[in-house]
């Protein structure tokens, strides 16, 4: 796990597991998080813990093997790759109803999801002209960069996602195709609920991509990869390329969304603010609040500090 010194490592992680009581777990979990330095997010629920969080390679080390010991995670699946900042600026350790928001109490991937598929064979089998490729993530991610080929669903948050699949089967049936559905997302949580979606609605020959698009972008080399683009990422990184490199977005700190160089060379661009994507979908109220929020950052820069209330 170690790497040069002077960088951080940065864990992406994820286990559906059952947690009778989440909130036990969360008190031990922000004290092992805070007394190694750690910052980031990560989510408990019932079905298991989400999250990316960043630190020194042995404070990662340290909370990973924490987390492990929890109910059912001896099997915890993460990533890790490095910056040279940190990209966080506080720990959160926040409890919710799902560790991946799909709006669909009875689906529990732990009954059954898709196929795995290691990123080593993924680009055989979205080269089968019978496999439908899907992108399972936010519009907004998916302008970022994806996979050739793959479907976009349009949808602005992963709860919309069932019903576009119920639309785009409908289609397929209406077609007389029976295809393999491979599907994907950055670090492969949404697809073990989106696959295990699948399977609850009859549908049998489902894949997913083993670690996400993280996985793919570490171990495909880029002269045989099939990915286009950049890949968003939840942390001030905002995208990585392959080989897991930060990538060339930055943040619209109003709407969250990813902006290009081109985006900050527009009229309705104004850092902290507004980007192109949300000008027109905040009140004058909202930002002159982003204003004054811009304004204290600015101050705090200029005195060599980091301002982080309004994160």
């Amino acid at each position: 796990m170690y790497h040069d010194a002077g960088t951080f490592c940065i864990a992406a992680l994820y286990r559906f597991t059952p947690f009778n009581d989440p909130a036990a777990i969360r008190g031990p979990l922000l004290d092992a998080c805070l007394s190694h330095g750690i910052k980031g997010t990560l989510l408990l629920a019932r079905e298991g813990i989400n999250g990316t969080i960043a630190g020194s390679s042995e404070g990662i080390e340290a909370i990973l093997a924490h987390i492990r010991t929890l109910p059912g995670c001896d099997a915890l699946e993460w990533k890790l790759s490095y910056n040279d900042a940190m990209p966080f600026n506080r720990m959160k350790v926040r409890l919710k109803r799902e560790i991946v928001t799909m709006g669909q109490p009875d689906i529990d991937p732990l009954t059954g999801v898709g196929h795995y598929v290691p990123a080593t064979e993924w680009n055989a089998l979205i080269a089968d002209p019978d496999t439908i490729l899907i992108d399972t993530r936010n519009d907004y991610e998916v302008a970022v960069g994806t996979f050739k080929g793959a479907i976009d669903p349009d949808i602005q948050s992963f709860r919309e996602f069932p019903e576009w699949f119920r639309a785009r089967r409908a289609a397929l049936e209406a077609e007389g195709r029976k295809p393999k559905i491979a599907m994907f997302c950055t670090g492969g949580i949404r697809c073990e609920k989106s696959t295990a979606f699948a399977l609850s609605e009859g549908v049998e020959d489902v894949y997913h991509l083993k670690g996400g698009i993280l996985k793919y972008l570490e171990e495909v080399p880029e002269s045989q990869s099939q990915w286009e683009g950049e890949c968003f990422v939840f942390d001030q990184r905002v995208t990585v390329r392959h080989g897991l490199e930060p990538g060339a977005y930055d943040l619209c700190h109003a709407c969250r969304r990813p902006v290009s160089a081109e985006d900050k060379a527009s009229a309705l661009y104004v850092e902290g603010v507004q980007c192109p994507a949300c000008a027109s979908e905040r009140t004058e109220n909202q930002r002159a609040r982003y204003a004054a929020r811009q304004h204290q950052e600015d101050l705090a820069r200029s005195r060599g500090k980091h301002h982080i209330g309004g994160e």
